[in-house]
């Protein structure tokens, strides 16, 4: 098994943190967010790591990190960086967006799971919204599950909180055994179309998992109940995350 992290993007919301330097070595509590992914995949005895670069890819010199750049960085979005990345994805393969911390434990759950597309959803999602905004409904996407675990939907816009029966984390694994057929299908996807009002090229990957729920296959939902945060504005810097120093 192996991990991709997806670090390209610019951080804009970071600033002043990220205005020299890339979103994944931005120090929350500490340390940087790169090394909390690096340790979690160690104590996961997962050694074979790729990252994609964007900007300032010259700061990410870590030891055994094979490095791919998405020259499109400033334009596009995670599914450009995933597949910057094609000759990387042969093996079962977890993909990890560079700006989350997360316990260890949750990525264990991720590759122990025996399904072919598992997905980690946390379940207790609004409890860190409600710290990061003052109306989590407004940030959070929709979420649907049937009984046997399937998602059935992800990444649009709720009505109601019963539209979100959890939160996508932005941490997933691709199996060898799918990986032909989710490459193909995201050949065969139109360059000229429109996805969740985005062109091609900057396609959210909510939108490219809820294209493969569609058209390829479903993804099952690995739960978690927090142990987790994003990284993604200096106040998500001050909450805190017990226990993932320890």
């Amino acid at each position: 098994m192996r991990a991709l992290i997806l670090a390209a993007g610019q951080g804009s919301r970071l600033r002043p943190y990220t205005d020299s330097s890339p979103k994944c070595l931005v120090k929350y509590q500490g340390k940087p967010i790169l090394e909390y992914t690096l340790s979690a995949l160690a104590k996961n005895k997962i050694d074979t790591i790729g990252i994609v670069t964007g900007y300032c890819s010259e700061a990410i010199n870590y030891p055994n990190l094979q490095k791919f750049y998405n020259p499109k960085f400033a334009s596009t979005n995670m599914v450009e960086s995933l597949f910057c990345a094609r000759s990387f994805l042969e093996e079962d393969t977890l993909i990890i967006y560079g700006d989350i911390v997360f316990r260890p434990e949750i990525l264990t759950s991720l590759v122990e799971s025996g399904a072919d597309l598992p997905v980690v959803i946390d379940r207790k999602w609004r409890e860190l919204w409600s710290q990061r905004m003052a109306d989590p409904l407004t940030d959070a996407e929709t979420l649907k599950i049937n009984p046997k675990g399937e998602i059935l939907e992800l990444g649009k816009k709720p009505r109601s909180y019963e539209d979100i029966q959890g939160q996508y984390i932005g941490l997933f694994k691709l199996t060898k055994k799918i990986l032909p057929s989710i490459l193909t299908f995201y050949q065969s996807l139109d360059r000229h179309a429109q996805y969740e009002g985005k062109s091609f090229e900057q396609m959210y990957m909510t939108s490219f998992l809820q294209l493969v729920i569609d058209h390829v296959m479903p993804l099952q939902a690995v739960f978690i109940d927090g142990g987790w945060i994003e990284i993604d504005a200096p106040s998500d810097l001050e909450i805190a995350l017990p226990g993932i120093n320890s």
